[in-house]
Order: structure tokens, then C-alpha cells, then sequence
């Protein structure tokens, strides 16, 4: 193993805290990782990990290796892609999350687009709305809706969604349309969970330049976009969602919106990706893809 495999293969090994999760991520026996890294200590003359049987973590010196060694691979890969088409034909694999609604609108159906401006890049796609750890998980970046919470990564707004409030037209055929925030006392709503903090999200209204938040007592609460619009299908309350999600329900009649003119703001929607994969070539041009390709949502 040579040494920028090795330190590779050392940034892998404090990121996911395991020898053995290393050597799966990397797809290496064991005890090669274990041989690669005896190697790497021997050589630099100083232990850089502590381990015991349940977790593996960087000693004093492995800390200090470690951030040489995020710095030192993202120059190299930045130096080889000045080679290749002047940066304009990055190659390999690129881990990415979608949030699955946003992929499944947006994304996916013009993927083909991105393989044909670069067919070098292999994909794995993963999708849904759990927080995931970029670093531990090797993912490279993930795309998602709402004001970003992970303050230690680069954060870069690529969208801005209009929001509606509606409810399935027998639903208010039965319980009356609200005219007011007031109106909405007695009525009920489909309420959607926070996969982050496990609480019900409130409504939001601008009221005279004043966000009021607004929680419904309802029958039903999910996690899942899909399941929140089948729900409201279903007649069970008021949802509040990017627009894009009912657009098709609002123009058929079978959704009407309430309370049109006290929507609350857009819902951003940002890719989010570690400091140190900042110059990656892959990322970034898998970014500004990304970029134009939200840029159109609405």
C-alpha cells in the first residue's frame, strides 16, 4: 500500500472510529488495514490511534496526522484534476443524500444530463430525510429542504420553494374554509414530525409582518412527505408544503389552498458538504449541477 493510500485509508479509519468499518467501506481484508496502519505508525515513529475492543480514536499525534492528511488529499485531487481537461473531466465515485421528494421532482428525472457532461463520475445515491453524518458515513454531500442546522459544513442555498396551506376539498366541504388564523380553531390538521428533534411541526402564518405559529390537534402524524400528502388525500386536516408537492391535486380541484395571503416565507433548500471536500472537483461540479438544475424550482 503506498503512502497516500495509506493515509486514505488512516482518514477512514478516526472517521468511522472502527478498523473493521474501514476495511468494509474500502472493500480491504482486515488485516491488511491493520498491517497498513502498524506500517504508517512503524514509519512515522509515533502511535496515532488508541484503541480498545468497542472503538478506535486518534491520539494527540493522529489528530494532528489526520488534519495533514484532509488537507493534503484534497490539494492532491484539486493538482490532478488541473491535468485532467483542465479540471473539466473529474473522475470516480461520489457519495451524495437527496431528500427523496426533491430527488424524485427534480433531480432524478434529468440525472442523464449530469453522466453526459461527466461521464467519469460514478454515482451512489442514497435518499430520504435522516440526518446523516457526512463525515463517518463518507458521504460527500446531501441536499436538502429547510434552514440548514449543521453549522460545521459548507452550506450553499440552491433553491427557494413557495409554500401552500391546503386540505382536500371534501375536508372543507365538511368543516368550512378559515378565513382568518382565528378561523382555524376547531379544524385539524395532518401533522408532520421532525425527524431531527422527534416534535410536530408547527403551521406558519405572516401575520402583519409577524410569523405565527399555529399547531392543530390531528389524527394522524408521519415523517414522510408522500405519506403527509396521502393523508390530506384522505381528508384528515390541513398540511402546509412546498407547493410542487400538490401542484397537480390544486389545479384538478381535489386540494384547495386556505389562507393564501399569509403564507410563510419559501423553504430554502441548500447542498451541504464537509470543509475539507471543498475543492474536490467532483463535488464541486456535481454542486453547480445541482445548482442549475434547482435554480428552476419553484
Amino acid at each position: 500500500m503506498d503512502r497516500l493510500d495509506a493515509m486514505h485509508l488512516f482518514n477512514r479509519i478516526v472517521e468511522l472510529g472502527s478498523f473493521t468499518k474501514a476495511a468494509d467501506d474500502l472493500q480491504l481484508p482486515r488485516a491488511t488495514v491493520t498491517h497498513a496502519i502498524q506500517q504508517l505508525e512503524k514509519r512515522l515513529g509515533t502511535r496515532l490511534l488508541h484503541r480498545t475492543t468497542r472503538h478506535v480514536s486518534p491520539t494527540q499525534d493522529g489528530e494532528a496526522y489526520y488534519a495533514r492528511c484532509v488537507q493534503l488529499l484534497a490539494d492532491m485531487e484539486e493538482t490532478e484534476s488541473a491535468f485532467a481537461a483542465a479540471g473539466n473531466n473529474p473522475k470516480g465515485k461520489l457519495r451524495v443524500d437527496l431528500q427523496g421528494t426533491l430527488a424524485k421532482h427534480f433531480v432524478l428525472p434529468k440525472i442523464d444530463q449530469f453522466f453526459e457532461r461527466y461521464p467519469g463520475i460514478e454515482l451512489e445515491i442514497g435518499m430520504g430525510d435522516r440526518l446523516v453524518d457526512l463525515i463517518r458515513e463518507g458521504i460527500d454531500c446531501v441536499l436538502r429542504a429547510g434552514e440548514p442546522r449543521e453549522s460545521s459544513m459548507v452550506a450553499r442555498r440552491v433553491a427557494s420553494l413557495r409554500q401552500v396551506t391546503c386540505a382536500s376539498s371534501e375536508y372543507l366541504k365538511r368543516h368550512g374554509a378559515p378565513k382568518t388564523v382565528d378561523d382555524l380553531r376547531g379544524h385539524r390538521a395532518v401533522n408532520f414530525l421532525s425527524t431531527s428533534t422527534g416534535k410536530t411541526l408547527p403551521i406558519e402564518f405572516l401575520v402583519d409582518g409577524q410569523m405565527r405559529n399555529v399547531r392543530l390537534p390531528g389524527s394522524v402524524s408521519v415523517t414522510d412527505a408522500d405519506a403527509y400528502v396521502a393523508c390530506c388525500a384522505a381528508h384528515l386536516g390541513l398540511v402546509q408544503l412546498p407547493r410542487y408537492h400538490v401542484e397537480a391535486r390544486l389545479k384538478d380541484g381535489t386540494f384547495r389552498e386556505v389562507l393564501a395571503k399569509l403564507q410563510p416565507a419559501p423553504m430554502p433548500v441548500s447542498v451541504m458538504y464537509p470543509h475539507h471536500r471543498q475543492l474536490s472537483p467532483r463535488v464541486r461540479v456535481f454542486v453547480d449541477w445541482l445548482a442549475d438544475v434547482m435554480g428552476h424550482a419553484q
